[in-house]
């Protein structure tokens, strides 16, 4: 599975289509907003807000089959059933909606334009914050005359109602319905997916974190000023509306990341401590400063909750000073336990979650110990907005076919040379810790794709 964005999603050329579920009536009760909900809607109505999947689903897949699954889907995840407005004040509010029957829309795809192109336009107009509903299912269906005639289908949400794990599990589902539909088993098999409200919910009645847990929080919201993390290097003041530049690189093929693993084992250590060792040594020497970085961690803690869609991300930070690998995994662990409590009450003296230009944030991902799995023959694609940033966004991916980066960074000549080189520096670094493994390296020479 792929990390990449709508700008360099690899989408058949083809006819596009797209699912839209109408509300029915009134909206409905009120339901909880999370903080980290309330800061993505409290930002305002606009383009770039979504999340998405790609997956190939099998020739001959119908369009009836696909809206009858995506229906199920949607009707399993209560978030998909809710909606955002603003209040009187400004202020974030969600309700219950019921959704009717959908319709199918077909979009225009103009002589010379990617369908890339046209299914970013349309979801940057109906996954936005408050849209109703702020998700869609679209489908391309390839040419006549392509090699592969697998139509490829695209499901996005706003990131109010996702995160990554989150569209694992709803494509997981989605595949579940149009097998069950074909007579296959598996949708019978799904567990329950109780609504993402609830764990709002289950979370605002939680007592305050412990004062060990403020006391940590504090000093590291001093050292910046109050604000989350910067990059510790340059990285310019880019225009306003600018988009940044976005590299993906292969770090470790599988061979490479298993032997990087076993590296880290005989080391007593985990691979995440092995990889913020690299990244620790990297800004130390480069920008002589410790690793400090906003560091997202789930907040899935129960088992309930796996099979869940949701905001189920919550941020931390991370600071590694001591390279050493184990003190790094210390450092990680460390990171989750000050992610582990509501964020609200801990960040309120400082005027809320306070997100300075080059806000640096890295975030890792190992698919392979998701609860739900996807084929590889799926060809699946985590595919993101593109929108104006200027902060400085590291993600790394593991799966099956070893570990690659992405990358988003301010589209600026000292960011284009800062973050670049250092990027260059922590390839190089991993590769310094991966044991021989007797074969020719293939990746980790340079970016494989930049917009």
């Amino acid at each position: 599975m792929r990390l990449t964005n709508i700008a360099q999603a690899t989408l058949p050329p083809g006819a596009v289509h797209s699912y839209a579920l109408r509300p029915v009536g009134p909206r409905g009760r009120a339901l909880p907003v999370s903080f980290d909900q309330g800061r993505h809607v409290g930002a305002g109505d606009r383009p770039g807000s979504w999340m998405s999947i790609a997956l190939r689903l099998p020739a001959g897949t119908t369009r009836d089959d696909l809206a009858a699954a995506w229906e199920r889907t949607v009707d399993r995840h209560g978030t998909f059933r809710s909606v955002f407005g603003l209040d009187d004040a400004g202020e974030p509010t969600l309700h219950e909606v019921e959704l009717g029957d959908g319709v199918w829309e077909t979009h225009d795809v103009p002589e010379g334009i990617a369908t890339r192109e046209v299914v970013r336009e349309l979801f940057d107009v109906v996954c936005r914050p408050l849209a109703t509903p702020s998700h869609r299912m679209a489908v391309v269906e390839p040419d006549a005359a392509a090699e592969d005639p697998r139509p490829c289908v695209v499901l996005a949400a706003d990131h109010a109602h996702v995160d990554m794990w989150s569209l694992v599990v709803v494509a997981r589902d989605l595949i579940a319905y149009l097998d069950a539909a074909s007579g296959q088993a598996g949708a019978d098999d799904l567990p329950d997916a109780p609504p993402f409200a609830e764990h709002t919910a289950a979370l605002e009645k939680r007592g305050p974190a412990p004062a060990e847990v403020v006391a940590e929080w504090a000093e590291l919201l001093d050292l910046g000023g109050g604000e989350m993390p910067r990059f510790p290097l340059p990285v310019g003041d880019p225009e306003p509306g600018a988009l940044p530049v976005v590299e993906v690189r292969e770090v470790m093929d599988a061979v490479e990341y298993d032997a990087f693993a076993g590296a880290a084992k005989a080391a007593g250590t985990s691979t995440i401590g092995l990889a913020m060792s690299a990244l620790t040594d990297v800004t130390r020497q480069l920008a002589d400063a410790p690793l400090r970085a906003v560091f997202p961690v789930h907040s899935r803690h129960e088992p309930r909750w796996h099979d869940s869609s949701g905001w189920f991300i919550t941020n931390s930070v991370l600071e590694c000073d001591d390279a050493a690998p184990t003190a790094c995994a210390a450092s990680v662990k460390r990171a989750i336990t000050l992610g582990s409590h509501p964020l609200a009450p801990i960040l309120e003296p400082y005027g809320g979650m306070k997100v300075p230009r080059g806000m640096f944030a890295l975030s890792w991902l190992d698919t392979r110990r998701l609860p739900a799995e996807l084929d590889d023959r799926l060809d699946a694609q985590y595919v993101s907005a593109v929108s104006a940033s200027d902060d400085v966004m590291l993600w790394f991916v593991v799966n099956r076919r070893g570990l690659h980066l992405r990358c988003r960074y301010p589209d600026t000549d000292e960011a284009v040379a800062s973050v670049g080189g250092w990027l260059d520096a922590v390839v190089d670094a991993f590769a310094e810790r991966i044991p021989d493994t007797g074969a020719e390296r293939t990746v980790g020479a340079g970016p494989v794709s930049i917009t």
